[in-house]
């Protein structure tokens, strides 16, 4: 029996970190809820125990039901039927395999069935069921919405709906139109009160919805007539059993082929406002999509992992020339990246979800008592802190999905291009996390300004003053170097206060601080524990300081004016 979760050292190294305390102190209140559910833990060391058998549970299933179905559900995809999606035949399994393990709503309070998790196992099952399969996360990993409706809907929707995502409901986010897909303000699905039965009744399509035939949706919907813009728009909740959304079609993707991407038409289909009108886009999509980015680092660093054990696996079942290929340097060097590469993308999602789960868990304290002057503080830090990591780590992990998975089918020569092998549907699939949720390239735009301000710069300065065994001071003296390198190189970005300039030059300064933030991480993990990762953390700092060299050559080369010669010649 496999078990995904108990063959990878790192995830429990990840899951036993010390902010671990303080973030499950503040979660269980000091566990009051040990004499209301029979379930919720006495202590610290009881709620650990509990995530550690959950995952352990998760892992089981990932391994013997979920991963073996990966290439049939593949192959098979769901269809439309009388504009219903049907799942394919592996996908219902996997689904009906989680609910009965008791998978869905973890993260959710007591009072509505949840576990109530941290965000951090939480994140560490969808790193694992990502593993497993990619395309089958977006679907489990949708429930993460209804962290939404706990934050914002009001307490009859909260009991209305919550209890039915831990029984098993499935969700969906659906945002984006033919029309509106980055800019999202530009949406026009068209909400409508009706006065006489007091409802709210939509309009329109959707496009490219993860999901689309989901129990409980999240609907972005313009609701002020003669509105244009992102004030125009709010936020509701639709049930699938009113009636009024029908599947048009399924979008035929390069990957992720179970996740049923949906078409959608709107007629006069019943739903409730959450929330606020008006703060759709400005408050309450931007807490989902922070979510949802979370859930895409969490896919990446399993595809990562997967695409890892594909890689080292055939590199040494594989001989040519007399011995197996993982003796050469040309291939050996492209292994020990990728595992390099997968404990960086971990080490960054972890403690972005750490972040996450400091000021959520502090935010949600608030509602129950004032938060003490030390405990606003702490929950500024964190919000800053997980602000910046966010679309860092989003940005840096998915696009290490694309290229270790990459790599992985490179190892496996022209057996890598077949279908035969699991490498190939890695590679298809890996392709879409650097382009949903927000590209990497808006992934920058929402970081840089964290550059500029010198969050990610005083982060890594309180890395940079963390103890060290003596024998790791050499790995980090290229790091305090690189850093030295970024100072200047935003010194020099910023300095002529030319925004063309900034933007151009911001995907290096970001990668940049991703380099030497996953470095740090890194090193501090090999700290913890030498044997586990000491090797990556080799690797991936002498990888990250290349990067930053080159980043550092073309920017201290480049002239303001030389902008020219990339601006397109639009009459052509």
């Amino acid at each position: 029996m496999a078990n995904f979760y108990t063959d990878t050292p790192q995830l429990k190294y990840h899951l036993n970190h010390p902010l671990m305390k303080r973030i499950v102190e503040l979660r269980e209140r000091n566990y009051e809820d040990k004499d209301k559910y029979d379930y919720a833990p006495q202590d610290f060391e009881d709620a650990m125990d509990s995530y550690d058998k959950v995952l352990e549970i998760a892992g089981e299933v990932c391994g013997d039901i979920i991963a073996p179905n990966a290439e049939g559900v593949d192959v098979e995809g769901p269809s439309v039927q009388n504009g219903r999606v049907k799942y394919a035949a592996g996908t219902q399994e996997n689904l009906d395999a989680t609910r009965n393990a008791g998978l869905m709503g973890l993260a959710l309070p007591r009072q509505y069935g949840g576990l109530n998790f941290s965000i951090v196992p939480y994140i560490m099952t969808a790193d694992i069921v990502g593993r497993a399969d990619a395309g089958f996360q977006n679907l489990w990993g949708l429930q993460d919405c209804a962290e939404t409706l706990y934050q914002f809907a009001d307490e009859d929707q909260k009991a209305k709906y919550l209890p039915e995502v831990t029984k098993g409901a499935t969700m969906s986010m659906d945002l984006t139109e033919p029309d509106a897909g980055s800019d999202l303000q530009a949406v026009m699905l068209k909400a409508t009160y009706n006065e006489e039965d007091e409802t709210w009744y939509l309009n329109g399509v959707k496009r490219f919805i993860t999901n689309g035939d989901s129990d409980i949706h999240l609907v972005l919907a313009r609701s002020e007539e003669d509105s244009t813009d992102a004030r125009g728009l709010s936020m509701f909740v639709y049930d699938k059993r009113d009636g009024g959304v029908d599947v048009r079609r399924i979008e035929n993707k390069m990957g992720i082929k179970g996740s049923p991407t949906c078409e959608l038409v709107y007629k006069n289909a019943k739903a409730e406002l959450v929330g606020s009108r008006r703060m759709g886009l400005i408050k309450y999509v931007m807490s989902l999509m922070n979510g949802a980015r979370l859930g895409v680092m969490a896919q990446s660093v399993g595809l990562c992992e997967a695409a890892y054990r594909e890689a080292y696996d055939y590199a040494i079942s594989r001989r040519q020339f007399g011995k197996a290929i993982i003796e050469f340097p040309a291939v050996y060097e492209m292994i020990a990246n990728i595992r390099a590469k997968t404990d960086a993308s971990r080490a960054m999602l972890y403690e972005t979800a750490r972040f996450v789960d400091m000021y959520k868990v502090l935010e949600d304290v608030s509602k129950d008592r004032k938060l003490t002057p030390e405990e606003r503080a702490e929950m500024k830090y964190y919000s800053r802190l997980a602000d910046a990591f966010t679309p860092l780590g989003k940005g840096m992990t998915s696009e290490y999905a694309n290229q270790t998975t990459y790599d992985a089918v490179q190892i496996h020569g022209g057996s890598g291009f077949m279908k035969d092998y699991a490498c190939e549907r890695l590679y298809r699939d890996a392709r879409i996390t650097n382009i949903y949720e927000g590209t990497t390239q808006l992934q920058v735009v929402a970081a840089i300004r964290h550059v500029t301000t010198g969050t990610y710069l005083k982060r890594i300065k309180e890395y940079e003053e963390m103890p060290l065994t003596p024998e790791l001071e050499a790995l980090r003296r290229p790091l305090i170097k690189m850093t030295k390198m970024f100072e200047k190189l935003v010194e020099i970005v910023t300095e002529p206060k030319d925004p063309e300039y900034l933007d151009f030059n911001a995907r290096r300064l970001v990668e940049c601080a991703g380099h030497i933030v996953m470095g740090y991480l890194l090193l501090l993990s090999t700290n913890d524990n030498p044997e586990l990762f000491r090797r990556s953390a080799e690797v991936y700092i002498h990888y990250g300081q290349n990067e930053v060299i080159k980043n550092y050559n073309f920017v201290t080369k480049f002239r303001i004016e030389d902008l020219g010669y990339y601006k397109p010649v639009l009459n052509k």
